[in-house]
């Protein structure tokens, strides 16, 4: 019983060696993400086009959740540029008024967590595998500017533009000569101070100095009566508990982004997780429990006014780099969110929205994966494609288009390689008993003898495509009496597999070839031993050099090597 709730509130086992060197730690690592958090809620509420106290009440509940839930003891869960823009995407298209939008998107919180406890419950983590690793970077890349951009407005001190790069870019510019000067100057400062910080002092929360700054020089100047746009008022208080309103009509539109922010949080997430994991090296991540951590997280979350969040790259880092030994650090993160939501939020009136763009648009440059790129394309594989594809999808035609883009050609392409499988004929390198590609490497054949290897699971996507290869491959070579079919890289076959290496086999016969298999995997033997009809022997081998001593004992098969047949 210990053991089941040790897996279910893996805190438990944290708790147990827990120390005050843990605990001194955890203190340290909670006051500085807590400090960052503050900003970074009420930025990110902009991105969500949420007021900015919503991003403070989404740093509270989940944090505390995914203390008892998470597998991970230094993620750190909350607002994210990325969902951010997600949930402003989901919620925008028909979401009326700003009290619509609010309700709308902590709604979506609700189902993104409901969707993320299933997808954890049925162990169906590996659904992200539809967003391959090139498809999530050419989205965030693009996301990242999408999100720089979409800030513009703050920091010029003119109209917000909706659209696409190019509709965002030409809207801007027809306001140029709008621009207010004071609100440029202070976005450019705020954004040439945190990157001087990051560079001089990277250990001191630039974005919390920068803050504070603004709102100073704010309050002096009185530089808002000049069209410097701030915050203003901020209610105070902690989050009530509310039950979301759930509208049909409403829960049906957002279900798709929903599912796509699902995933894409939970792939946030798991990819910090692990990249600390690896540096702590003293505890293991359970994907399929951060799911149904995460998910619970934006559940409860929910119910507190909070929208959709997930793990922080920058604050799961700063938690580590700080000390932070286990996930109690979060709840020391709470306790400074709460304490501003108290007493504090009276501070954040002068605080300029110039500055919010300041902190967005520095945080989403390193989110850009230049590097990325440049790797695709030195390769030379058709990721860079993929990447391309969703990268410019997402920048030109949308967020929702974009990464849908982005899926349907990674699902296109994993069946386009799946049917197209990689095939070759071996030779036997001279002087050895070992065969490779003839296209690779200088070989021989032996005279009549054909040995062709397939590179994938044979199944009714590729079977057509298995049987006039072999063909075309026969008709090449004419003088073939013997095909061997190398199946070391089937691992599985279905009815259709089956069914055309049955027939391949009847028409080669037909054609006096003998058909023999080799380095043929158990269960597929299994199988096409379960299908042989009786009037059919297949015929397996263990290696290729033993079938063709088989066929032709006066062969340069090394003479000492033993042929074994295994088709008892």
């Amino acid at each position: 019983m210990q053991g089941i709730l040790s897996h279910i509130f893996p805190f438990m086992n944290t708790l147990r060696s827990y120390s005050a060197s843990d605990a001194k730690g955890d203190l340290i690592a909670g006051l500085t993400v807590g400090v960052m958090l503050i900003p970074q809620g009420m930025a990110y509420a902009l991105i969500a086009g949420l007021p900015p106290e919503y991003g403070l009440y989404s740093a509270l509940i989940p944090l505390i959740i995914y203390a008892f839930l998470g597998s991970s003891r230094h993620l750190a869960v909350g607002p994210v540029a990325l969902v951010a823009l997600l949930v402003a995407s989901a919620v925008a298209p028909f979401a009326q008024t700003p009290e619509e939008i609010i309700s709308y998107s902590i709604l979506l919180a609700m189902m993104v967590g409901i969707i993320q406890i299933i997808l954890g419950l049925l162990r169906l983590g590996f659904l992200v595998n539809l967003l391959s690793h090139p498809v999530l970077s050419g989205f965030i890349s693009a996301a990242a500017i999408f999100i720089g951009l979409n800030q513009l407005h703050h920091l010029l001190g003119v109209s917000s533009v909706s659209g696409g790069l190019h509709e965002i870019l030409y809207g801007i510019a027809l306001q140029a000569g709008q621009t207010n000067l004071l609100t440029f100057a202070i976005g450019i400062g705020g954004i040439a101070l945190i990157m001087s910080m990051k560079k001089i002092m990277p250990k001191t929360p630039g974005p919390v100095l920068v803050v504070a700054i603004g709102i100073l020089v704010l309050f002096l100047s009185g530089w808002q009566n000049n069209g410097v746009e701030i915050v203003g008022a901020i209610p105070s208080g902690l989050p009530a508990f509310i039950i979301p309103t759930i509208y049909q009509e409403v829960v049906l539109q957002l279900l798709p982004m929903a599912f796509a922010i699902a995933l894409v949080a939970y792939m946030e997430a798991i990819a910090v997780a692990k990249a600390i994991q690896n540096k702590a090296k003293n505890y293991v991540i359970d994907p399929n429990q951060e799911l149904i951590a995460i998910g619970a997280s934006n559940l409860g979350g929910s119910f507190f006014q909070s929208f959709p969040g997930t793990g922080s790259f920058s604050r799961t880092a700063v938690t580590y780099q700080s000390g932070g030994k286990t996930t109690f650090a979060g709840f020391f993160a709470v306790a400074v969110i709460a304490l501003t939501l108290l007493f504090l939020t009276p501070v954040f009136y002068y605080l300029p929205n110039a500055i919010l763009a300041a902190i967005i648009m520095t945080a989403v440059f390193g989110l850009i994966e230049f590097d990325q790129f440049k790797r695709l394309w030195k390769l030379g594989h058709y990721d860079r494609y993929l990447f391309l594809a969703t990268f410019a999808g997402t920048l030109f035609l949308g967020i929702k288009e974009g990464i849908l883009l982005g899926v349907i050609f990674s699902v296109v392409m994993l069946v386009y390689r799946s049917a197209r499988p990689n095939h070759s004929v071996l030779g036997r390198i001279p002087g050895t008993n070992i065969y490779r590609n003839i296209n690779r490497y200088e070989t021989e054949q032996d005279p009549g003898i054909l040995v062709f290897r397939f590179d994938a699971p044979l199944h009714f996507a590729n079977a057509e495509y298995f049987h006039d290869e072999v063909e075309k491959l026969t008709r090449l070579y004419p003088e073939t009496t013997c095909l061997i079919l190398d199946l070391n890289g089937v691992n599985d076959i279905d009815a259709t597999g089956l069914e055309t290496l049955r027939e391949i086999t009847d028409e080669l016969n037909n054609r006096s070839i003998t058909v023999l298999l080799t380095e043929v995997k158990a269960p597929v033997r299994d199988l096409l031993k379960k299908d042989a009809p009786a009037k059919q022997d297949w015929k397996f081998y263990m290696t290729i050099k033993d079938a063709i001593r088989e066929i032709k004992p006066e062969s340069k098969v090394d003479s000492e090597d033993l042929a074994i047949r295994m088709d008892q």
